[in-house]
């Protein structure tokens, strides 16, 4: 299945001023498959270490980590001749070996003619937690997210699909009705599926959402087994019901954050670390308030109020134990739920895309689902789940901010109305 962190990949191979590469991402996101198709395709050979399968691997680190030192034992270990320049070194599930990631700031130094990657599923935590020296300045980092619906759809054999698409969206002419419908089942296939990579795989293969959910109970398990794995022993109940908790507030009406809905009288001071583990380790991210509409947003947050997504829509609706048929026919039973929904899906492929997302509230309550920096500018973002686009709050905060434009986000097909860019949900990846 084609990946666009490939692009990526190419690009840190050719640029003369490469560093070591730490490739982040929650677990089962794909980066072990990506950087080895990378290396299959780009090198004479692959050096492949994982330090979870080869717990003895951590012990070639305890005495050296300069790379004149490791390079002759790493080759041996993996039955491969390491060459400058034609073989790409992989430590996977380095999170493992505190040493191995220390050692990436000598292969910057001393041996930058060393193509190496490294991945880890739980590095926002480890680096944030552990005692080690950590190369700051001495690696580039990149965070691989799950799949996003262009890629869903290349994997469906969709292509010329969405090469119209992404036409219609730089034009804001309407996509013909029937790709229109075709697009749009698409997208309720992705809100089921989701874009974890096994998942896509085992749905283009069988088209049998059961065998998908048997997948996604499977990675919610391994979830649940890093929480106490990877964890401070008091925090482990703690940011098993943030995580829990966080499916049922997207079903409010009000989708901001409320530590007292985790449990009664429940404060910050209580689960903020469990929090920051959860987007540490890539599970959820926060999308934060900004109380003004003033560059750069990020000065401007308000760090009390904000929202929570997960980073999969897929192990959204099995946590919530939501049918298929329920989430393809949009049934009436799910009201609550879609807009916290739809709103979660917005932010996984805005986040894909590398926009940090926020919201914003007047004083009376309106409400703006999304503000991102795009092309320089601050665009406001309306999310609908249907196609009632009629939008009250973004009226109010045109009339008031005067942005270049707006994008409304709905079932609506392509356009451009008062201003405002009319996108069909399935198009979000364009944004």
């Amino acid at each position: 299945m084609y990946r666009k962190i490939i692009r990526f990949l190419e690009s840190w191979k050719e640029n003369e001023y490469r560093k070591p590469l730490i490739l982040q991402g929650a677990r089962q996101v794909g980066k072990t498959y990506a950087i080895l198709e990378f290396g299959r395709t780009h090198y004479e050979n692959v050096a492949y270490f994982n330090f979870e399968t080869d717990p003895k691997l951590n012990e070639t680190f305890e005495e050296k980590i300069s790379p004149d030192y490791l390079i002759p034992i790493l080759s041996h270990i993996a039955g491969v001749t390491i060459v400058r320049e034609k073989t790409l070194i992989v430590f996977d599930e380095v999170q493992l070996c505190e040493r191995a990631l220390t050692s990436l700031k000598y292969f910057c130094e001393d041996a930058p003619e060393y193509h190496v990657i490294v991945a880890g599923s739980l590095l926002g935590v480890a680096v944030n937690r552990a005692r080690f020296s950590f190369p700051v300045g001495k690696v580039d980092i990149k965070t691989l997210y799950p799949m996003d619906l262009e890629e869903f759809m290349l994997a469906q054999g969709q292509e010329a699909l969405v090469e119209q698409i992404k036409a219609c969206f730089a034009a804001d002419t309407p996509l013909p009705s029937a790709l229109h419908d075709a697009a749009m089942g698409l997208y309720r296939q992705y809100l089921v599926v989701g874009g974890m990579p096994e998942c896509v795989g085992q749905f283009a293969a069988t088209r049998d959402y059961i065998l998908v959910r048997h997948i996604q109970d499977t990675i919610l398990a391994s979830y649940l087994n890093d929480m106490s794995k990877y964890n401070q022993l008091n925090e482990i109940k703690k940011t098993r019901l943030a995580y829990d908790n966080i499916t049922v507030q997207l079903s409010k009406k009000n989708t901001r954050f409320q530590y007292k809905l985790i449990k009664k009288g429940g404060r910050a001071s209580e689960f903020e670390n469990a929090i920051e583990w959860l987007c540490l380790s890539g599970i959820v991210s926060q999308v934060y308030k900004v109380e003004q509409i003033k560059k750069p947003l990020e000065n401007y947050r308000d760090i009390d109020a904000f929202k929570i997504y997960v980073s999969d829509l897929g192990l959204l609706c099995a946590k919530k134990d939501l049918g298929a048929n329920d989430i393809l026919y949009m049934v009436e039973e799910l009201n609550d739920f879609k807009g916290g929904m739809v709103e979660n899906y917005v932010n996984v492929q805005l986040t894909i895309n590398g926009y940090r997302t926020y919201y914003w509230e007047s004083e009376r309550g309106a409400e703006i689902d999304f503000i991102i920096q795009r092309d320089g500018q601050i665009i406001p973002m309306e999310v609908k789940s249907a196609d009632n686009t009629r939008a009250k709050s973004l009226k109010l905060y045109m009339d008031a901010f005067q942005p270049p434009y707006a994008i409304k986000l709905s079932t609506k097909n392509f356009g451009c109305q008062d201003g405002k860019k009319i996108v069909p949900l399935y198009a979000a990846f364009c944004i």
